[in-house]
C-alpha cells in the first residue's frame, strides 16, 4: 500500500507542488502523492527526468513546503527541516578549503555539542564508512569515491532517523560506485547505522533492485505514483538470480508503458513545443540503435539484457530508448525495444544519410525543432536568443525539464543541420547563417 501505515517513519499525503510560470499562472509539478515510509525500509522512488524525484525527496526532508497536503514525521506535522532527518546529495556538496574531519564535522553544527563530543562523532562516523586515516586530507586529495564517503559520514553523524539520498552513486563510475553501494549496504544490514529507514531517488533501475525494499515508480508532468513493486528478496542479491531479473523487467514493462502512453496522451493533447526531451546525446543513440540492429538482437531487444552490452551510463538506457521512440527509429513495447524500418535504415546508413534521415525525423516528430526552424526563418537576421525559447518552454514546463529540453533539442538541431547555436551569445542561428559564421571564423 502506498498510503497510509501504522508503523510509518515519514508520511506524504495528498501533496501536490506548483511552481508559478514565468506568466504567473502555476504549473503543476507533483499531484496527489501518497507515501509511507516504513520503519526498517529501503524505500525507491523511481521515474524518468521531470516526474518529480527530487522535489519529494526535498518536501519529504522538510527544505521545501508543499502547496497542499501533508507531511508527518514520526506522526507530527513537519514544517521544516527536523532532527532526525539527513540528506545524502547527487553531488559532493564538500567545502574544499575544510578537511574531511571539519566537512564532517559541519553536520553537526546545529546540535550545539562541545568540542570534544563534535569531534568524538565525527571521527566515529569517518570510521564507520571507511574513511580511517583521512580525517586531515582535503577534498582534492580524494578520489570522487572518497568524497562520496565524506558526504555519507556527514549525513550519518547526526545519528539520522531517517536517511534521504537524492541519486548518491550516479556521478561515480560503475566500479566505485558499486563499491560504495555494497559497503552501505553491508552497514545497514549488519545494522550498524542508527537509520530507521532510507528513501534512495534513482534512475538506475538495477540498483533500485539491488537496494531496495520497495519501489515507487512516478509518472511525469505532474508526477503521481504509478505504481507500487515489492522486491522480496533477501540480501546480498544476486543479479543473476532468476527472480532479481523478472523484478527488472517488471520495472523497465511499467516504464515503458509510461513513455509510450504519455508519448500517446501528449500527441492527442497537441503539446506541441512542450513536448518534454530526454538529456541524450547523439553518440548514445546512435549507440543503441547499432547494438539493437546488431547480433544477436537482430532489431528487437528486452531493454533488460542490453544494460550490459550498450556502453551507456547503468540507468540511462531508459532515456535513450525514450529518445529512439519519439524520434520513430524504435517502438517501445513491454519492456522491449523494437526498430522501425527508419530504424533499420538508420543503423545501416552511412554518416551523411544518417544525417539527412535524423533531419527528417526531427522535423516531423519533434515540434520543438521544427518551431525554432520557423522562428529563425521569420526573424531579420535569422537570428534568435536562446531566452526567446527558453521563456516559451518554462510556461509548459518545470524548469529544469525546460533546460533540459533545450539543451537536447540544440544538440540534436545542431548534428542534423537543422540549426546551430553560438553559446558565447546565447543565439540560435538560421543553418546557413550558422554556415557562414564558421566560414568567417
Amino acid at each position: 500500500m502506498v498510503g497510509h501505515a501504522s508503523n510509518a517513519v515519514l508520511e506524504l499525503r495528498g501533496v501536490c507542488q506548483a511552481f508559478p510560470k514565468p506568466s504567473g499562472a502555476p504549473l503543476v509539478v507533483l499531484e496527489s502523492i501518497d507515501i509511507a515510509l516504513r520503519d526498517g525500509e529501503i524505500l525507491g522512488l523511481l521515474g524518468r527526468s521531470g516526474s518529480g524525484k527530487s522535489t519529494v525527496l526535498r518536501i519529504a526532508s522538510g527544505l521545501l513546503a508543499p502547496t497542499s497536503g501533508q507531511v508527518l514525521y514520526r506522526g507530527a506535522p513537519l514544517t521544516g527541516p527536523a532532527a532526525g532527518l539527513a540528506m545524502v546529495f547527487q553531488t559532493f556538496a564538500l567545502f574544499p578549503w575544510l578537511t574531511v574531519v571539519d566537512n564532517v564535522e559541519l553536520g553537526l553544527a546545529a546540535l550545539g555539542l562541545g568540542r570534544e563530543e563534535t569531534r568524538r562523532r565525527a571521527l566515529a562516523a569517518i570510521e564507520l564508512i571507511g574513511l580511517d586515516g583521512f580525517q586531515s586530507a582535503y577534498p582534492r586529495e580524494l578520489s570522487g569515491g572518497m568524497r562520496q564517503r565524506v558526504g555519507f559520514a556527514r549525513a550519518l553523524v547526526t545519528a539520522p532517523t531517517v536517511l534521504l539520498m537524492d541519486e548518491p552513486f550516479s556521478e561515480l563510475d560503475v566500479l566505485t560506485a558499486e563499491t560504495l553501494r555494497t559497503d552501505f549496504l553491508d552497514l545497514w544490514v549488519a545494522r550498524q547505522l542508527s537509520t530507521k529507514a532510507v528513501i534512495l531517488v534513482t534512475h538506475n533501475i538495477e540498483e533500485a533492485v539491488l537496494m531496495c525494499d520497495r519501489i515507487l515508480v512516478l509518472s511525469s508532468h505532474p508526477g503521481r505514483v504509478a505504481a507500487e513493486i515489492a522486491v522480496p528478496l533477501p540480501q546480498p542479491r544476486n543479479r543473476l538470480d532468476p527472480e532479481f531479473h523478472r523484478i527488472v523487467d517488471e520495472i523497465y514493462s511499467v516504464l515503458t508503458a509510461r513513455v509510450t502512453d504519455t508519448a500517446g496522451a501528449r500527441g492527442r493533447a497537441h503539446a506541441g513545443v512542450g513536448q518534454p526531451l530526454p538529456a541524450v546525446p547523439l553518440s548514445r543513440i546512435v549507440g543503441l540503435v547499432e547494438t539493437v540492429a546488431g547480433r544477436p538482437y537482430d532489431g528487437q531487444a528486452e531493454l533488460a539484457d542490453l544494460d550490459g552490452p550498450v556502453a551507456l551510463e547503468r540507468g540511462g538506457l531508459l532515456a535513450v530508448a525514450e529518445a529512439l521512440h519519439l524520434l520513430e527509429f524504435a517502438e517501445l513495447k513491454g519492456g522491449a525495444i523494437r526498430l522501425t524500418a527508419a530504424g533499420r535504415v538508420f543503423a545501416q546508413a552511412g554518416p551523411e544519410a544518417r544525417k539527412q534521415l535524423f533531419q527528417e525525423h526531427l522535423l516531423r516528430f519533434v515540434p520543438l525543432a521544427a518551431h525554432i526552424c520557423r522562428v529563425l526563418e521569420e526573424r531579420p537576421g535569422h537570428r534568435a536568443p536562446r531566452v526567446r525559447f527558453e521563456s516559451e518552454l518554462e510556461d509548459r514546463l518545470p524548469r529544469a525539464s525546460a533546460e533540459r529540453t533545450l539543451q537536447t533539442v540544440t544538440g540534436w538541431g545542431r548534428y542534423a543541420e537543422l540549426f546551430g547555436y553560438d553559446d558565447k551569445t546565447r543565439t540560435f542561428l538560421a543553418s546557413r547563417e550558422a554556415s557562414d559564421v564558421h566560414a568567417r571564423g
